[in-house]
């Protein structure tokens, strides 16, 4: 079903969290109107049911040329599949946010994520295709991690944020387990980070 939106133009801040009722049936409705009504916003928050229904449910991602601030929730059982797509889309990006960074690993993620499916052509295809990462030329400079739970999946996303935001000045990282304070701020205090203006990871 696809349905028009009018007189968005004003919104600022959106928060969205779409739903895919009906996982079992090939139609699924459309968001591109949607999408394409609120381009003038500049902060959006988006459920991990939002990021599936972005990506199986919107026909072409418009360029947010004003957004300023996105902030993601992460659900285990839900994938991350339209998040290099998102970011390209986002060229004055300058606050990511993450509610966890735990979500299903897919062939898909693309380059925004460390995730590697466990199939082995999937892993001989991903060495041979030498892309240009998503992150590389994503403009964000403040990177937000709420919730933070230090298993190893989220550790190696870590890396990988750090390792190819290049533009990144501040890391903040929260909800880290009183008990395990210690250990888990030195596996991130330990992460390589290749921006020249980020020196250190604030924990909050």
């Amino acid at each position: 079903m696809n349905y028009r939106f009018l007189d968005l133009d004003s919104l600022l801040q959106v928060r969205l969290n779409l739903k895919l009722w009906d996982h079992h049936k090939p139609i699924y409705g459309d968001v591109t109107n949607l999408a394409a009504g609120i381009t003038n916003i500049t902060t959006l928050h988006l459920s991990p049911d939002s990021l599936e229904a972005f990506h199986f449910c919107c026909k072409s991602m418009p360029v947010f040329k004003n957004l300023l601030n996105l902030s993601i929730e992460s659900n285990k059982k839900k994938g991350w599949q339209v998040m290099p797509l998102l970011l390209n889309s986002c060229p004055n990006l300058h606050t990511l946010v993450f509610k966890g960074l735990v979500h299903r690993v897919t062939d898909k993620c693309g380059d925004a994520c460390a995730c590697t499916p466990n199939n082995k052509h999937n892993k001989k295809m991903k060495k041979k295709s030498k892309v240009i990462s998503c992150l590389w030329t994503c403009q964000v400079k403040v990177l937000e991690i709420v919730e933070y739970g230090g298993s190893f999946q989220e550790l190696k996303q870590m890396r990988h944020f750090l390792g190819n935001l290049e533009s990144l000045e501040t890391v903040r990282v929260g909800g880290i387990d009183a008990d395990n304070t210690i250990f888990l701020r030195a596996n991130l205090l330990s992460l390589p980070i290749v921006s020249s203006y980020c020196n250190n990871i604030h924990f909050i």
